[in-house]
């Protein structure tokens, strides 16, 4: 079958004004604009290794917006899912500098947004299933309800069409009204995913474990067909259905920047990778280099290279392997 897009995947994109000086939000005098939220900045990782991406979401009828889709036409993101809101603003966050590689302050203003409109009236069944793959995360079911049917139709409608899904639960306790109705809620939307991406501590929220292999069994035993557990500065540990398993090492980082984006920029490696077909040990290699490179600068999407840029990194790191040989 031929597709139009190879990845679709949806949530809410804010504008995010980024300190230009270290110290309390409150001190800053000047910010540098930028775009932000976990969906997109997938969407742009694969994008920029030469994927077709489509990205869904509502915007409002404002200059962040504007920007926004300024955004998606210069990454090459189609946005034919992508509804402008003439009722409800887009949101925007605050996010400060640190020196010291700790996770920065962020302060959202997203409450009443028009991506938090989003709902299943936003579902297009022709274009979504124009895609190969369909790519989740916790953030985008966290925002409203009707947000959260929207990612149970689309992963119904993509798994019923024999389409895969990869689920990042990227959580955000905050936007849930209990932990429990999280952790019920994303549980339930990764038994619907081909690939689950959680982090060893949202794990230990989501399964009761932070033992890397009882994580995975706990979704492969719900359906995954592959499992990748983030161990952050140790790396990952991957589990497939078929019994191959191990952990893969961290790609080293001198000197950490900014640590947002950093499970984004993991999740464009194993997505690209598996879409490629490379093996999940592979992709969890790919997905620990492009980590790498997003705590490597200051912003959320920044550090995530492009296809030429990645080549050539992997050709380096070849190198030695093949003269070893």
């Amino acid at each position: 079958m031929t597709h139009s897009l190879d990845v679709i995947t949806y949530g809410e994109a804010m504008a995010m004004f980024v300190a230009a000086d270290t110290g309390p939000l409150s001190d800053v005098a000047h910010f540098t604009k930028r775009a932000a939220g976990a969906e997109l900045n997938v969407a742009t990782g694969l994008a920029r290794l030469g994927f077709k991406v489509g990205w869904m979401s509502r915007v409002g009828n404002d200059s962040f917006g504007q920007f926004v889709r300024g955004v998606l036409a210069q990454e090459g993101i189609d946005a034919q899912g992508v509804q402008t809101d003439a009722r409800h603003p887009t949101g925007f966050q605050l996010k400060s500098k640190n020196d010291d590689g700790s996770d920065p302050t962020v302060e959202y203003f997203r409450r009443g947004s028009a991506a938090s409109h989003l709902s299943i009236d936003d579902f297009r069944r022709d274009y979504v299933l124009g895609a190969r793959h369909l790519h989740l995360s916790g953030v985008a079911p966290a925002i409203s309800a009707s947000s959260r049917e929207l990612a149970f139709t689309l992963a119904r409608a993509m798994r019923e069409a024999g389409r895969t899904i990869s689920f990042d639960p990227n959580l955000r306790p905050t936007l849930w009204g209990s932990e429990a109705e999280m952790v019920a809620t994303l549980n339930e939307l990764a038994s619907q995913a081909d690939w689950v991406l959680p982090g060893v501590n949202e794990g230990r929220i989501l399964t009761g474990s932070d033992d890397p292999a009882t994580i995975a069994r706990f979704y492969i035993e719900r359906g995954a067909r592959g499992v990748i557990v983030k161990l952050g500065a140790k790396g990952a540990y991957y589990e497939t259905r078929e019994g191959e398993r191990g952990p893969v090492q961290a790609q080293p980082v001198a000197n950490v920047v900014d640590t947002v984006g950093a499970g984004d920029g993991f999740a464009v490696g194993v997505v690209s990778a598996l879409l490629e077909g490379r093996t999940l040990r592979e992709a969890v290699m790919r997905g620990n280099r492009i980590g790498a490179l997003a705590v490597q600068v200051s912003g959320d999407s920044e550090g995530l290279p492009t296809r030429a840029q990645l080549d050539a990194l992997e050709a380096r790191d070849a190198a030695p392997a093949r003269a070893s040989a």
